[in-house]
């Protein structure tokens, strides 16, 4: 046998297979696949909770056992070795099956949920009356499509959870995010709503809602059976739509000010912490492009604003226009709206706009004006708001943006655009939140371009496409509004280069100033 060595990498050989423990992993893991899958065909197992409880069970062991396998003999540190050597990961053969499989489960999810066997009118049958004991446990009914998503989606993010605290185990913060999204995901967007829900009677009625979502990620949260499910179900009810109210004006910008958006996209919110967690194999797939930076700011602005017309006239759509019944009428609402934007407009131009980009600042100006053209038009004419039914908006929003691009697109192409797409490109509240943390936020990510070696870790692993290298190398801090602040840069990085902050301003060297000889005083920052 020839012993010839012909691969010249002073990396080492690429990953050749798995071990064994890891195929007996898999092999668990995928019967637990297979019984749901069996499910689907609509095999009538005889005991659902025992079935249901193995299959589940086996997926989250062959998950839990196949990352042990993989990270227990390694030393603590980077361990991203290999991902370009296999399929799954480097947008190879299995990862088009992933990606098509998950696409596919997501379209039927939304617009076939019948094919899963939800049955409106009678008995659920296939792989959602496999969901039925666990759903009358928690919630008192049967299940429906969004609750096997919703078990699904819960388990994906503690398993593999798991798997990511045991590659990052070198890192603490990266494992205390990791319990966070894990908490949060499990007790507030899983068990506390199906509990609420199993509160309700005939005399008192808890509406469905997840506690961590915000609007705009809530975009039905304002809309008129919400409002009236609120208020029917008394103070309590009440208490949730103020907090919705106060969790926008509130509670959002002072925790953006304070730590930035990664309070929020990296350690509450599930769609972060499913793409933190199952999508982490998949986050080195970014696009690093210029141009895709570019889309991206016109298009995450875009549904922004979206949202914000879609919202507008769906509330307008049922306010009042007697000023002696009701003090909010549809004048008043739209004044309101109109006199916030203009607001938020005016104070940017006059205290940050050097902050913009100059498409930035054409866009802002660009979006402002057509918002008041229109509202403008509707005082005017008596039109219909925005030119459109508010129910169309909705429901255009709903399924272009609720379903195709958060979901379809979102999760199914983790596999070949990397695993943050919905939140880098069409999410409205990381538009929000990175308005926030650009303009006024404490936390940036530090750099000491001294060490840094220009290996390029930072960048390969950054899921929201960030050159970070670029910035790393010439010292200057990392103030980005896409960034999440999830650490990877920083705990990939082999020389302690970046260094996630939220301190005060004052006394932080402009590294950049120095960096490119401008005429500075270094005196002065050290008397500071």
């Amino acid at each position: 046998m020839s012993t010839v060595q012909r691969n010249m990498s002073l990396t080492g050989e690429p990953p050749k297979t798995i071990n064994t423990q890891q195929k007996l992993a898999s092999a668990i893991g995928l019967i637990g696949l297979a019984l749901l899958f069996l499910a689907l065909f609509n095999l009538n197992f005889p005991n659902k909770t025992l079935w249901l409880s193995t299959s589940l069970g086996m997926i989250a062991v062959g998950i839990i056992w196949f990352s042990i396998a993989a990270y227990q003999n390694k030393h603590e540190g980077i361990k991203n070795d290999g991902v370009y050597f296999k399929s799954l990961s480097s947008r190879g053969f299995w990862a088009w099956v992933l990606g098509i499989t998950v696409t596919l489960f997501y379209v039927v999810l939304y617009w076939f949920p019948q094919y899963l066997g939800l049955v409106k009118d009678g008995d659920n049958k296939a792989i959602v009356a496999l969901f039925d004991p666990l759903s009358k446990l928690l919630n008192g009914g049967p299940a429906s499509q969004w609750f096997v998503y919703g078990t699904l989606y819960t388990l994906a993010i503690l398993a593999f959870g798991i798997k990511f605290i045991l590659k990052y185990r070198h890192n603490k913060y990266e494992k205390l995010r990791t319990f966070s999204v894990m908490f949060f995901q499990l007790g507030f967007a899983f068990l506390i709503p199906e509990l609420m829900q199993r509160l309700n009677s005939d005399s008192f009625k808890l509406p469905y809602y997840d506690l961590k979502n915000i609007w705009p990620l809530n975009y039905y949260n304002f809309e008129q059976y919400r409002v009236d499910e609120f208020i029917s179900a008394g103070d309590i009810g009440l208490g949730l739509l103020i907090f919705g109210v106060v969790s926008i004006f509130v509670i959002t910008p002072i925790l953006t000010y304070k730590y930035g958006k990664r309070w929020y996209c990296s350690w509450v919110c599930g769609c972060g912490g499913l793409a933190e967690t199952a999508g982490d194999p998949f986050r080195h797939l970014s696009d690093k492009r210029q141009v895709a930076w570019k889309v991206e700011r016109w298009v995450i602005h875009s549904v922004l604003v979206f949202v914000v017309l879609m919202t507008t006239a769906v509330v307008h759509s049922y306010l009042g226009d007697d000023s002696s019944k009701y003090w909010l009428t549809k004048d008043v609402f739209l004044i309101c709206v109109a006199t916030l934007l203009t607001l938020v407009f005016t104070g940017v131009w006059i205290f940050k706009r050097e902050e913009l980009q100059k498409d930035a600042r054409i866009g802002s100006i660009a979006y402002l004006v057509i918002i008041l053209s229109l509202v403008g038009l509707h005082f005017a004419t008596g039109k219909t708001l925005f030119l459109f039914n508010a129910e169309t908006l909705r429901q255009s929003y709903g399924f272009l943006i609720g379903a195709v691009f958060s979901g379809v697109i979102g999760v199914g192409f983790y596999p070949i655009f990397g695993s943050r797409v919905w939140c880098r490109f069409g999410c409205p509240m990381a538009a929000i939140l990175g308005f926030q943390q650009r303009l006024f936020s404490r936390f940036r990510i530090t750099t000491n371009g001294g060490q840094c070696i220009s290996c390029g870790n930072c960048s390969t692993y950054c899921e929201m496409g960030i050159d970070v290298r670029a910035y790393a190398q010439k010292g200057e801090n990392i103030v980005r509004s896409s960034c999440v602040g999830c650490g990877i840069c920083s705990a990939v990085c082999p020389r302690g280069v970046l260094k996630l902050e939220n301190g005060p301003l004052e006394k932080r060297i402009d590294s950049n100033e120095i960096l490119l000889g401008n005429d500075v005083d270094l005196m002065n920052y050290v008397n500071k």
